[in-house]
């Protein structure tokens, strides 16, 4: 039996550690941090609203859809460099679908573009 345990302490250590961790890491913020905000730190930072209000405040679309662009663009490059690293392996039909694939995302690219939706004024 006391071998039949022995093979789960190592599971057993590394849960305790993990949750040791864990703990650690959420109680050392109420430990570490200021208490005392000054009015630099509260201040509004990127997206132009004050740091601590309502958080049902209602936003500008146009920081949806700036982040939507972020996000779109940011998984074609996800989706480009697996492809530039098997480019010789995909033949005709992997360079013109993924051609396809750009030229789709340029088109909406245009069309938002187009619409004003990339304008802050």
């Amino acid at each position: 039996m006391n071998a039949l345990l022995s093979n789960y302490l190592p599971i057993v250590i590394f849960i305790g550690l993990a949750a040791v961790i864990g703990l650690a890491l959420l109680v050392a913020p109420f430990l570490v941090a200021f208490k005392n905000p000054d009015p630099e730190k509260v201040s509004a930072y990127e997206c132009g609203f004050d740091a601590f209000d309502d958080a049902r405040m209602k936003f500008d679309v146009r920081f949806y859809l700036v982040s939507i662009l972020f996000i779109i663009f940011d998984l074609e490059v996800a989706f480009l460099f697996p492809w530039a690293v098997a480019f010789r392996d995909v033949g005709w039909l992997g360079f013109w679908s993924v051609m396809s694939f750009l030229g789709v995302l340029t088109v909406g690219f245009i069309y938002e573009w187009k619409k004003g939706a990339l304008e802050w004024d």
